[in-house]
């Protein structure tokens, strides 16, 4: 087989498993993209007062992006050699972009308050996590919430992303503010990390200056967290409308929805995907390291 009929075989089969997830919701009644996200329980639910601990859909792919990492990360580090193989090659090369890239430019790494290379095992596993979700998010998985299309009663093929939901957006956003207050409490004390919120002004000044501060600080939960959770959101939507438009409406017409899916598809994971898990990363350094500094 040449090449050029692999890569037929290889866009054809991509094409079928995009289209799969569009073609199991056009054959309800009512194509609803967004049913596409409902986190419906796996099992009985289990709730802990208002905290719901149940299975679904987020918490199986958080899971896979665990699995992914830890048996990945362990795998490499039992064959390291002098002359790396491919396993170590990617490695760390991920080491060096997130050290190079992420660690450094953001966390303060001379001078009295010192956070290299503390730091960089929390920004590296934070960009890890975010890239390997959005990642496996456009893998179609046996996940989507219509079945017929395998025997069994097993769920048909569908896209999802555990970053497209805003619970696990928030909870890492969270880490990260939380992050943040500790150390600049730690590095300044109490009192002095409450004054690196004031600049020097006028008296009369002051009291707005700081409620611009506290007003920042509150934003950046708002910030980090609905940014990967809305791009996201968006290119997934984006791919299953195109691919719903082409089964839907059918015939030449329809087929021109393909290309559309096949080019959002291949932005949305080539770019976005790599592109929002570096921002998170960085952004959350890049505050991490602001409030060990020294008060301007």
């Amino acid at each position: 087989m040449t090449r050029r009929s692999l890569r037929a075989a290889y866009l054809a089969v991509v094409v079928t498993l995009l289209a799969m997830p569009a073609m199991a919701m056009a054959s309800a009644e009512k194509f609803d993209p967004s049913l596409e996200f409902k986190t419906a329980p796996y099992g009985p639910e289990l709730k802990i007062g208002p905290i719901d601990l149940s299975i679904n859909k987020a918490v199986v792919y958080l899971l896979i992006t665990t699995a992914i990492i830890c048996i990945g990360g362990l795998l490499s580090v039992r064959r390291l050699s002098a002359t790396p193989g491919k396993m170590q090659t990617i490695v760390e090369t991920i080491y060096e972009f997130a050290d190079e890239q992420i660690h450094k430019p953001a966390i303060p790494s001379h001078g009295p308050r010192i956070g290299v290379p503390k730091w960089f095992p929390y920004l590296a596993t934070l960009f890890l996590f975010i890239a390997i979700n959005n990642l496996i998010s456009f893998i179609p998985l046996p996940m989507g919430h219509e079945t017929g299309t395998f025997p069994g009663g097993l769920p048909d093929l569908g896209l999802y992303a555990a970053t497209a939901n805003i619970n696990v957006t928030l909870t890492l956003t969270i880490f990260t503010f939380i992050a943040t207050h500790v150390v600049g409490v730690k590095t300044h004390g109490p009192g002095g990390y409450l004054k690196t919120w004031v600049p020097d002004a006028p008296g009369a000044v002051k009291p707005f200056v700081a409620g611009i501060e506290v007003l920042s600080q509150l934003l950046r939960l708002v910030s980090l967290s609905v940014r990967l959770f809305a791009n996201l959101l968006a290119g997934h939507l984006l791919i299953i409308m195109a691919g719903g438009f082409a089964v839907l409406v059918g015939s030449l017409l329809g087929a021109l929805g393909i290309p559309f899916a096949l080019f959002f598809y291949v932005f949305e994971w080539v770019l976005v995907a790599g592109l929002q898990a570096f921002i998170f990363a960085l952004l959350s350094g890049v505050y991490i390291g602001y409030a060990m500094e020294a008060p301007h």
